[in-house]
């Protein structure tokens, strides 16, 4: 189905063969094509991007922030989405009053405000905003626009802040992998399979970790651009950096059916081109899957699923016991309860066609199972009326809602306690869907694609595979795409900053408060140890009903880490109350240093981009994150842009909640470049030597850590 090669291949006469390293041979990929030409200089790649893309949970602080560092006007295309605050269910009006500032500050600085329920964030960037060899930076970790030729960043909102300030993006040059296409999907086999089995097959190992996947091969020509789109916005579950795919006429009928052919170039790897590694895909050998809880790299078949549910059931509360799944076996039958089709993934015109033709002349019954499809924009909604695919949803008993991007994230369509839903969404994390374990609420998530979440609808709820119904794949006919409707609402004042316009403040909007530099000295009490594997951005600061929150950075942090470790909030007030002269003279240490914050968690970072996970962390007392590793380049870079220390810890670390971590001469180390951060250990009665590895930091990044935040070094750079 998929094979994995590690070691370096070159494209010659139009095939993968095995190859040496080549530096060379990389700069013949589509990937450094695209980064090349968006290149500002110096070491690594340095890169401006062409346009930006923000939502309603992220773009209120990313205005304030680059506001307070001297921002005067949207240099490039920026455009404030309004999918996930879209309801005012917590909070009172605090979410609208988002949405007024949104559109102040466009009016005001230049940008591009898309009313709520017109689009999710990511189809208005592919009607609107990608093209062959553009470049993408976007608040939101799905930022994926490689099937139309476009390199989409997702990271978290101080790189937006960068780019507004005409900053830029700076990483070290990236390993490109290829991911060789073959074949054709098989009947009932949709764009979420594809994906899922791609997550399970890479994941785990980190076999695409920070690095670019380039999607090449025969296969290509074979897939509708909806299939390519939903396979390549699941690219983020793999932790890859971003993704590209070579263009055809598909892509050219794609743009020009969107009102702009000029975006179309074709693009393809040059001969010679050298990958670090392949990922070979033969897409007729895959199946209908299903990612079972809690990662979309959990894979399983829905052949093995549906022919032995208990024992994959059983293995799945072994490794969950709060879990009560073969609860649902009826018969050896797994019976669900909702089906969700929704967002950026999901919600796409050749999606919800299918679903429509599986479901034609079938009811989803009037029982305990529900269906909900969400189109992802406002023009796709329109599309699928006049098609009448919307009327035969509608007539089987599923409910059609408005472009939001609620499902995903925890704030629309939560499942009642200990049910199953089955989401073509992007992830299936504990909680994300809006369960509380803490207060005794879960329910669990299996992502599936939409041809065989309607088939289980046909079915009454009962778990059924696309590929044993009879149906017809409409592969995309009928849409026509029809702009009139972004025309007449969404506010496009991109070139035209109106200076004297004001900003609109709600009482939510709350300034960040005053973060200090990096002292000389620093004491850190470990007010958090999550030994997990893996800890999500979920987890460290929950999505749903606390989105409200996000634009007043105080009342937000009150979640930290709430449904992880409940604790922990409580734990940062008191350290504030600690002398921690007291500390260090009762271990014996003659120094002094300030007392702050820190968590050890041994993989976190994985999923959102949200800068919120390390900012709450920041605002209450946080100074650093001890790590094994970061799931993921965007939260290491939210952690630094937020002034706190990403100081690694190789093996087991001994240190318990509680205890504390003295680092003399910080400042200095960080100054000089240094790699190895020595300290003290004071933890379960006893002190100890220890020393963190620090990756090499570039001095933009030593600069920010040093100034305690990227608002302080922006200010410092404005006064001096």
């Amino acid at each position: 189905m998929i094979k994995l090669t590690s070691h370096p291949v070159m494209l010659t006469g139009g095939a993968p063969v095995q190859c040496g390293k080549s530096p060379q041979g990389r700069e013949k990929t589509m990937a450094y094509s695209v980064l090349r030409a968006h290149h500002r200089g110096g070491d690594g790649f340095r890169v401006k991007f062409d346009s930006l893309i923000s939502h309603d949970i992220t773009y209120v602080g990313i205005i304030q922030t680059a506001m307070a560092s001297g921002l005067e006007k949207f240099p490039v295309p920026y455009v404030l989405t309004n999918c996930h605050n879209s309801l005012c269910a917590v909070g009172g009006t605090i979410n609208e009053d988002d949405h007024v500032f949104g559109l102040s500050a466009a009016k005001k600085f230049g940008g591009i405000y898309v009313p709520a329920n017109l689009a999710v964030i990511h189809q208005y960037a592919r009607e609107r905003l990608a093209g062959c060899g553009r470049m993408i930076l976007g608040s939101d970790s799905h930022t994926r626009y490689g099937a139309l030729g476009t390199l989409g960043v997702g990271e978290g909102g101080p790189e937006i802040v960068r780019q507004l300030l005409e900053n830029t993006y700076d990483i070290a040059e990236p390993e490109v992998v290829l991911v060789w296409l073959t074949g054709t999907p098989a009947h009932g086999v949709g764009p979420h399979d594809a994906a899922i089995a791609l997550c399970g097959a890479v994941y785990e190992r980190g076999f695409v970790k920070n690095k670019i996947l380039e999607f090449a091969g025969p296969g290509v020509s074979a897939l509708p651009m909806d299939y390519r789109i939903g396979i390549d916005v699941m690219t983020t579950e793999t932790a890859c950096l971003s993704s590209i795919w070579t263009t055809d006429e598909r892509v050219r009928e794609y743009l020009t059916l969107h009102g702009r052919p000029e975006a179309y170039r074709a693009m393809a790897p040059e001969e010679g081109a050298v990958y670090d590694a392949m990922i070979e895909i033969d897409l007729s050998s895959l199946e209908p899957m299903a990612a079972l809880p809690f990662h979309p790299s959990n894979a399983c078949t829905l052949r093995e699923l549906i022919a032995n549910p208990g024992d994959i059931l059983r293995e799945c509360e072994r490794k969950n016991p709060r879990l009560r799944l073969t609860d649902k076996l009826q018969g050896g039958k797994l019976s669900v309860n909702q089906g969700i089709i929704a967002g950026c993934a999901g919600g796409m015109y050749d999606n919800l066609a299918a679903a429509a033709s599986i479901l034609k002349g079938r009811s989803t019954g009037n029982g305990g199972f529900s269906l909900s499809v969400y189109p992802s924009s406002a023009p796709q909604n329109l599309a699928l009326m006049r098609s009448g695919i919307a009327e035969e949803l509608m007539m089987s008993g599923a409910v059609v809602k408005p472009a939001f991007c609620g499902p995903c994230f925890g704030a629309g369509d939560t499942p009642s306690n200990d049910a199953i839903s089955i989401r073509h969404t992007t992830r299936n994390f504990p909680n994300r869907e809006g369960s509380k374990p803490g207060e005794g609420q879960i329910s669990s998530v299996f992502l599936m694609d939409a041809r065989s979440i309607a088939a289980t609808a046909a079915n009454g709820g009962v778990l059924t595979s696309a590929s044993d119904v009879d149906y017809e794949e409409p592969r995309g006919a009928g849409y026509i795409f029809d702009g009139t409707i972004y025309s007449k609402r969404v506010y496009d004042g991109w070139g035209r900053a109106n200076s004297g316009e004001k900003l609109i403040f709600g009482p939510n909007i709350v300034p960040w408060p005053s973060l200090p530099p990096l002292p000389e000295n620093l004491l850190l009490r470990l007010d958090s140890v999550i030994r997990d594997p893996v800890t999500t951005t979920d987890e460290l600061i929950p999505s749903g009903e606390t989105s409200s929150y996000r634009s007043n950075p105080l009342r937000l942090a009150e979640f930290t880490l709430s449904r992880r470790d409940p604790g922990y909030v409580g734990r940062t007030k008191e350290t504030r109350t600690i002398d921690p002269q007291e500390i260090l003279k009762k271990a014996g240490i003659d120094g002094e240093a300030p007392l702050a914050s820190a968590i050890y968690a041994i993989l976190p970072g994985d999923g959102s981009a949200r800068e919120q996970a390390a900012s709450c962390q920041r605002v209450l007392g946080g100074g650093a994150n001890i790590v094994r590793d970061f799931a993921t380049k965007r939260y290491r870079s939210n952690v630094i842009n937020w002034g706190m220390l990403p100081l690694y810890c190789d093996g087991e670390f001994s240190g318990e909640v509680g205890g504390f971590v003295y680092l003399p001469g910080v400042r200095k180390i960080i100054e000089s470049g240094r790699t190895e951060v020595p300290g003290v250990l004071i933890s379960g009665g006893k002190k100890e030597s220890i020393t963190f590895r620090l990756p090499p930091l570039t001095v933009q990044e030593r600069e920010i850590l040093l100034a305690g935040c990227l608002m302080n070094w922006y200010k410092s750079k404005k006064e001096g």
